[in-house]
């Protein structure tokens, strides 16, 4: 976790501050303190490392961002705590690390250093403009009295020193009396203003400070960071790409710490909608891709690294999830190759839910736009990747439902991500324990809060839904007595008031009952499903009526069930559904009508319920604009109205008949039919339903009725 300690000037290394001679200096004979892997054995020596955390310690990074307002002066970060409740796990060193010295180079690169003319000109520099800000600042910083009034001189101070070193072009380690520079500015820590402290740490980043001077500005930066009422300062200050500069320019073996405090600085202030928009605005997109593939290769498990890496990832990742949210923030998404970058670091860091779940949250809310959905999808081996995740973590229900979320995205219009996510290694029966894990039968404890339950199986639910229209997942699925099972229980215990859940679990048997192979578990199980259905039929959710009436379409090509649909009166319900406005529920009524209607003993109980007189209302409300249903409704007027030796078909009385033919008449024709197409666009595709599903039927069904006219 993040300590709590306090920053004053004592922190920053005199070694970082230390004016150069002019020449060459040799190596510091330096041995490094810290252990490291055998494979960066070599690094290590050139580049001394902070210190990886012990065995026992884990991360607490993950948190929410609490700010305090403070009493008095608060110079300590406050230990954070997980969202969950659960103890920090992560301790991060704030001893003093060792660095090496500021060794200055000659600019010629012979040893000899600059030449006098150079020496004195920098020299009139320093005694002209820099040295006079350094003595106002060491004496504004000393006066008593009005600290308010003071502390804006320094910053305007600050400002001035910064804008003159950046004119006579000292910025960075040029300055050869850069030390005193930072020893003047590091004294100012301790008056303890989050606004000077600011200016301070912009100074500091632009004089390129390092090592421990560079951790400790990047702590001071997040302290400041963790009070909201501290973001304005950062919105007119250039903090953001000072820090965004650190994020991309160093090297994470050395200073692996400090990017972390500086990463979870931003991800804090990426809460803030005017901020966000800012690192937006500033390339964070860009460096956050940049920052990602220099901790991939650290990722590898055994890596010395490797727990950093982990520690930066949490902060980084919370960060693009924030930035996930604004629409402008896709195109960079997109053109920096974020997503599939992110699908390797899920790779690598599979046991660390905190990452997995970030990583999960920005992926469920960039898949629902299609062209983030195709960005995913062609990620090499996601879908292995999310059902391995799914798997492992199946107890955390805030990954399992963002990951699931994700999928149903995937699938819901793609044939191919449907066959790859089915074709995955365990995919049927991890799906089947998650779905079995959190509807627990009797006696089995749950997994979570009811609410989160609920969550979960909408989703799995949906998943399934989606796969099981492919052509070479839906027959397994069907003949999958386990799968039904868990649904037909679902759709008994839920109550209707769990709409959306429901009309996934109708949605997905109806898929199902489309397949009719002999080892169907839908065939074996019709009638159970169909008395099942009733509570649906009888719902004031449109959406699940609708879906229930699709499943009774498929399953009264069974003689069984529709006997059962005519005996319980359900016929009624179908019947009342032609006076809709919708032209989904129509069509799904006539399906379920045109099979009720081959028994004829049922077309008159039809006729008599005022079957034919709505079909030709719906003829002539939805024909133009409908060429489907309109020959579906001519189809199930031609089963009602089949004579079949003895038996009769319904009656049609003179008036219906004649407004049936006239419509028909009308619409037989290309010229009449196809005027109502307002949309010039369309006209060849409702020319194509006009001409195969409408005209056959009713050519047909026009013959059978002219000669009683």
């Amino acid at each position: 976790m993040f300590p709590s300690h306090s920053i004053h000037a004592g922190h920053f290394d005199a070694p970082d501050s230390r004016p150069g001679s002019g020449t060459r200096l040799s190596p510091i004979d330096h041995k490094p303190k810290f252990k490291f892997s055998e494979v960066g054995e070599e690094l290590a020596k050139a580049h001394p490392r902070p210190p990886t955390e012990p065995p026992e310690s884990k991360r607490g990074l993950q948190v929410v961002r609490t700010r305090p307002l403070r009493a008095g002066p608060a110079t300590s970060l406050p230990p954070l705590v997980r969202p969950s409740g659960e103890p920090p796990t992560l301790a991060i060193k704030t001893h003093l690390l060792e660095t090496d010295s500021v060794q200055h180079q000659p600019e010629q690169g012979h040893g000899e250093g600059p030449d006098s003319q150079d020496k004195d000109a920098e020299s009139r520099v320093w005694d002209e403009e820099i040295l006079p800000l350094l003595d106002q600042l060491g004496s504004t910083a000393t006066v008593p009295g009005r600290p308010e009034a003071s502390v804006d001189l320094l910053c305007d101070l600050c400002d001035g020193l910064h804008v003159a070193l950046a004119r006579r072009e000292l910025l960075g380690r040029r300055c050869k009396r850069r030390a005193q520079i930072l020893r003047t500015v590091f004294r100012l820590v301790d008056l303890d203003s989050a606004c000077l402290d600011l200016h301070i740490a912009t100074l500091c980043l632009a004089l390129c400070v390092s090592g421990n001077n560079l951790l400790n500005i990047c702590k001071l930066i997040f302290k400041i960071s963790r009070s909201e009422t501290n973001d304005s300062l950062f919105q007119t200050s250039p903090i953001l790409d000072a820090m965004l500069r650190v994020l991309s320019s160093e090297d994470v073996a050395w200073s692996g710490e400090a990017l972390l405090y500086c990463v979870g600085a931003l991800k804090f202030l990426s809460g803030n909608d005017a901020l966000l928009r800012l690192l937006l605005a500033n390339g964070c997109v860009g460096v956050a891709q940049q920052l990602l593939q220099k901790l991939h290769p650290l990722s590898e498990s055994g890596h010395a690294l490797f727990t950093t890496a982990g520690h930066i990832l949490v902060q980084l990742t919370a960060t693009l999830r924030n930035l996930a949210d604004l629409p402008e923030s896709r195109l960079h998404f997109l053109s920096h190759g974020i997503l599939s970058e992110l699908c390797i670091a899920l790779r690598h860091h599979q046991e660390d839910a905190d990452v997995c779940t970030n990583i999960a949250r920005i992926y469920s809310k960039l898949s629902s736009y299609s062209e983030c959905r195709l960005a995913l999808a062609e990620t090499h081996d996601c879908y292995q990747l999310f059902i391995d995740l799914l798997n492992k973590h199946q107890k955390k229900q805030d990954l399992v439902v963002r990951l699931l979320f994700t999928l149903g995205n995937l699938t819901a219009r793609s044939d191919e991500a449907r066959t790859r996510l089915f074709g995955c290694g365990g995919c049927p029966s991890v799906l089947l324990r998650l779905y079995r894990a959190y509807q627990p039968g009797e006696g089995t404890p749950s997994l979570g809060a009811p609410s989160e339950r609920h969550d979960v199986l909408v989703k799995l639910v949906r998943v399934l839904a989606n796969v099981c229209v492919h052509p070479a997942a839906g027959p397994a699925m069907a003949a999958d007595a386990l799968c039904l099972q868990l649904l037909m229980e679902t759709l008994e215990r839920r109550p209707t008031a769990d709409g959306e859940l429901l009309v996934n679990i109708a949605a997905t048997i109806n898929n199902l009952s489309f397949y009719q192979q002999d080892d169907s578990a839908v065939q074996h199980n019709q009638l159970a499903i169909s008395q099942l259905l009733l509570k649906l039929m009888l719902s004031s959710n449109m959406e699940a009526v609708l879906e229930a009436t699709r499943v009774y379409g498929n399953l009264t090509q069974w003689k069984e069930v529709r006997d059962f649909v005519m005996q319980n009166k359900v016929y009624q319900f179908v019947v009342a559904l032609l006076d809709s406005q919708s032209g989904e529920v129509c069509f799904a009524a006539c399906g379920v009508l045109t099979n009720l209607s081959l028994d004829p003993p049922s077309r008159v109980t039809l006729a008599q319920e005022g079957a034919v007189a709505k079909l030709v209302d719906c003829l002539l409300d939805f024909g133009p604009k409908d060429w489907q249903l309109a020959g579906q409704v001519c189809q199930t007027l031609w089963n009602l109205t089949e004579q079949s030796g003895s038996e009769r078909g319904a009656p049609l009385h003179r008036q219906e008949r004649e407004a049936l033919l006239a419509a028909l008449t009308t619409y037989s024709y290309e010229e009449e039919a196809l005027q109502w197409t307002a949309n010039n666009d369309m006209r060849d595709y409702h020319k194509a339903c006009w001409e195969m599903e409408f005209l056959p039927v009713a050519r047909k069904l026009k013959d059978r009725l002219q000669p009683l006219n």
